[in-house]
């Protein structure tokens, strides 16, 4: 019929009106799509498999291939996002604010991720203050797999191939992650071989403890025990000396006689201090001398100055 082909469709009455069809254009729009995917093969999804572990930089936000994978850990910021990839830690996955501003250090970033191969993903900041736990990322986190502790014999062997004394540090009660990152920061300056910590009431190898040691956690090793009281014994066993960090110590860390001995320097929890199992193995009990009105340090800050003491002992009999 003349003036049919101007029309997409018939036209079709109802209580609203005369409305024109699609012309079966809509219907056919439905047909050959198969079935509906799989929720973990939609890129949209939240079940979506394919984001955490795959072989190239993504682009374009929304939090596409930027969610935390099981098991794994985020170092958050820019400070210690740098300095994980400069001491080579482990990582699967930078991740980095869409529409980032960059400056030098997310330049070097970049430079360092491409070089080491890593995977970028880009994703808002909702996504990267939920992967991060609302922590300060400053537009960038690194994934990092779960921490590979070291065996309390392998910081011995540290020690032995370095041709020194070995120095441990081994804290008992410390569940505050800002004291690990410090002390570790501490062992690295003073020349400590290893930190040990016992697996149950301690603080672990967290990403907040990488953040804060600032590099720190990637040159020193970190052991994990089931039980410190009998690591400490063990280790007496095999001539090392556990000295004791207490307020009410036997001698002071400026006349410790043992600093240059094998010793593995046990730090209590701030407030508590030594536990009593801890204190009655300890070979000798130190304090650190105070002339002003504080009755305590925190545990960071009192291992920091023991083991300052412990190197400057060291080093006036050679063996630093």
């Amino acid at each position: 019929m003349a003036g049919n082909s101007a029309r997409r469709g018939a036209v079709r009455k109802s209580k609203k009106g005369a409305t024109v069809g699609s012309g079966g254009v809509r219907r056919r729009a439905l047909e050959g799509r198969g079935p509906t995917p799989k929720a973990e093969d939609r890129p949209a999804h939240k079940a979506y498999k394919g984001g955490a572990s795959g072989g190239g930089p993504r682009r374009g936000g929304g939090g596409k291939g930027a969610r935390k994978a099981p098991g794994s850990d985020q170092v958050a910021g820019r400070n210690a996002v740098l300095e994980a990839l400069r001491e080579d830690v482990p990582a699967t996955q930078l991740t980095v604010m869409v529409r980032l501003d960059a400056d030098e250090r997310v330049r070097e970033i970049m430079r360092l991720a491409t070089a080491r191969g890593l995977p970028v993903a880009e994703a808002s900041r909702t996504d990267l203050d939920r992967m991060t736990d609302h922590s300060v990322h400053q537009g960038v986190a690194l994934t990092i797999p779960p921490y590979e502790y070291a065996d309390v014999q392998d910081l011995l062997r540290i020690a032995e191939e370095r041709f020194e004394p070995p120095l441990l540090v081994a804290l008992d009660g410390i569940t505050d992650p800002r004291n690990l990152g410090a002390i570790l920061r501490s062992a690295d300056a003073f020349g400590a071989h290893g930190v040990i910590l016992p697996e149950r009431r301690s603080v672990s190898m967290t990403a907040s403890v990488w953040k804060v040691a600032a590099g720190a956690a990637g040159r020193v090793r970190v052991a994990q025990v089931t039980n410190l009281n009998r690591t400490l014994t063990a280790l007496k066993e095999q001539d090392v000396f556990a000295l004791g960090l207490d307020a009410e110590g036997d001698v002071t860390t400026r006349g410790l006689e043992l600093g240059t001995q094998p010793a593995v320097l046990v730090v209590g929890a701030e407030g508590k201090g030594l536990s009593r199992l801890a204190r009655d193995i300890c070979d000798q009990v130190v304090s650190i001398p105070m002339g002003g009105r504080a009755e305590s340090l925190n545990a960071s800050v009192a291992a920091a100055i023991a083991l300052y003491e412990i190197s400057g002992v060291r080093e006036r009999q050679g063996l630093g």
